[in-house]
């Protein structure tokens, strides 16, 4: 998104809040009616409850299911408590395949049903195949509206197929061609199909290597696939290589959105998506957890403290001192996480680098702790006129650094193993080492050389 674009939609939302504020309705429906569900589903994102629900009340209802699909999981929860049945089964009406399954799970049973009833059985047994695999699957990314052609049929059989409809589906660069129980074969790009000649064969100009996708691949994984080769679309097969369906582009934009918002938020303990204007009993209950295990770590790290109290007693300069070797610690060990977390999102990291990573963090790490060091070391000399003081800190520092540099590394690559989320878990783990093993070092090393004993 541009700049421009950013700043336009900024203020729309900016001016519609305003009309709503002022009570002047017809403005704010001029505004809706000149954006797209996407952006509909953005402005209720960022409106705060009251105006939310009344912008909602506002929205036309034949894009009501397109909105429901494009808002996150907690306000989509939200919107549908507050709707009758007879509105839900509305806001169905004419969404895709792919688009029903992502939101029918959400609606009551007797919607759920009702809307089973209402399709036709070849819809009907599309959408409960697409529901029967999990929404971070290829299956659950995947739509059925494929264009599907035979490999022994003539390139002029297929144009003149393609001119008896209306419209091809959205993001269609390629035929799908099956054989004749509808096993996967290969695909005949649409600029292929244009430029051959009427009376070749489908088989003569198709791509035969083309690598399918199982319904059973992790969606990240797809995302991965899509970056590699650059593609638009991809076809989705079953374990016996039956074409199921196809992945688009936009779905795959939609899968690298949420993972990139799944790691930032999950540093915080916080749910990629987590709505910004959501009730306050509920979010705080979603915080409290987290914030009470910060605490837990909070207290081991006191208690550390606390092992040296006489000799903070004795040196004060140490309770001043003290949070720059932990904070500089929890930074590089940070530093050190955040590049590891990355490198086993995109497959860069494994057993086979994971030796080598570690050895090369934790030379980057002595080489900071040294540097840092004397320079911690020459300030707490000039500041308290201690060069005993000064090489204590330094070595407290050049310890937590290279503790940092082998945690930030280990951390994320044993949370992996034992099937954790590195970005969800790592921080808390990291912090806790690093402002022990600050404290420790440093009250302890001040305890040995400072303290007269």
């Amino acid at each position: 998104m541009s700049d421009n674009t950013a700043e336009n939609i900024i203020s729309v939302e900016e001016e519609f809040s305003e009309a709503l504020r002022s009570r002047a309705y017809g403005k704010a429906l001029q505004l809706l009616s000149n954006m797209n569900s996407a952006e509909v589903a953005h402005l209720l994102e960022s409106l705060p409850a009251d105006e939310r629900e009344l912008a909602w009340d506002l929205v036309r209802t034949k894009l009501e299911g397109d909105v429901l699909v494009h808002v996150n999981d907690n306000l989509r929860a939200e919107l549908i408590r507050k709707m009758e049945p007879h509105e839900l089964v509305a806001a169905t009406t004419g969404l895709e395949t792919d688009d029903l399954a992502d939101i029918l799970p959400d609606m009551p049973d007797e919607v759920f049903n009702k809307v089973l009833r209402s399709m036709d059985e070849q819809n009907r047994l599309r959408l409960e195949s697409a529901l029967s695999y999990p929404e971070d699957s290829a299956g659950g990314l995947m739509n059925m509206d494929t264009i599907t052609v035979r490999a022994d049929i003539t390139v002029d059989v297929v144009l003149r197929y393609l001119r008896r409809h209306k419209e091809l589906p959205e993001h269609t660069d390629t035929l799908m061609v099956v054989d004749r129980e509808g096993k996967f074969m290969g695909v005949v790009p649409l600029t292929t199909l244009l430029t051959s000649p009427p009376e070749a064969t489908i088989d003569e100009i198709m791509q035969h290597d083309v690598e399918a996708i199982p319904a059973d691949m992790p969606a990240h994984e797809v995302a991965k696939l899509f970056e590699l080769h650059d593609w638009v679309s991809a076809p989705v097969v079953d374990d016996k290589g039956f074409l199921l369906g196809r992945i688009t582009i936009d779905d795959v934009v939609d899968v690298i959105r949420e993972e990139g918002e799944h790691s930032l938020m999950s540093m915080a303990g916080l749910h990629e998506e987590e709505d910004l204007f959501a009730p306050v009993i509920p979010s705080a209950r979603r915080r409290a957890l987290w914030l009470g295990i910060n605490l837990m770590t909070a207290f081991l790290a006191s208690w550390v403290i606390g092992l040296f109290d006489g000799t903070i007693q004795q040196l004060v300069a140490l309770a001043v001192l003290m949070p720059i070797v932990a904070s500089m610690g929890g930074i590089a060990g940070s530093q050190t996480m955040t590049l590891v977390i990355r490198g086993l999102a995109l497959d860069q990291v494994g057993d086979h680098n994971a030796r080598k990573l570690l050895l090369k963090e934790t030379t980057v790490g002595l080489l900071n702790s040294l540097v840092w060091g004397l320079v911690i070391a020459l300030v707490a000399w000039w500041w308290f006129n201690d060069t005993g003081l000064g090489a204590v800190i330094a070595a407290a520092m050049t310890i937590n650094l290279l503790v940092a540099a082998v945690a930030g590394v280990v951390i994320p690559l044993l949370l992996r193993k034992l099937g954790a989320d590195p970005a969800l878990a790592g921080g808390v783990v990291l912090t806790t080492i690093t402002d022990v093993v600050g404290f420790f070092s440093f009250l302890g090393l001040a305890s040995l050389f400072l303290v007269p004993h």
